[in-house]
């Protein structure tokens, strides 16, 4: 499987972990609670497979990122916490720096 294929389900797991968070109310709540240790296990595994491909930095900044505004669209959509500008504005930053370090980088071929 492709190296970024690998790192787009360490991105999902992970958002579904953070997601689920919530739901978990401080680990409270059984089912919720599991889907977070789970998701989070899966992120870092699948996140793990891909650090011989892709180089740590760049595919920390990708990990982190995706999660970043997958969690702010889960987070509107699934608990109507509607970002303000600001908010917005910082995750078009994080995404434009992640575009940054994959088109101009000269460190993510490896």
């Amino acid at each position: 499987m492709p190296a970024y294929a690998i790192l787009a389900l360490a991105i999902i797991c992970e958002v579904v972990a953070t997601s689920a968070m919530k739901a978990a109310e401080g680990f409270t709540k059984p089912g919720p609670s599991a889907l977070v240790i789970l998701g989070y296990a899966a992120a870092f595994f699948f996140l793990s497979q891909v650090l011989d491909r892709i180089p740590l930095g760049i595919a920390y900044a990708i990990w982190a990122g995706g999660g970043i505004a997958l969690v702010g669209l889960v987070a509107w959509v699934v608990y109507g916490q509607r970002p303000d500008l600001a908010g917005f504005a910082g995750m078009g930053l994080i995404i434009a720096g992640v575009l940054v370090l994959n088109l101009f980088s000269k460190t993510t071929a490896h």
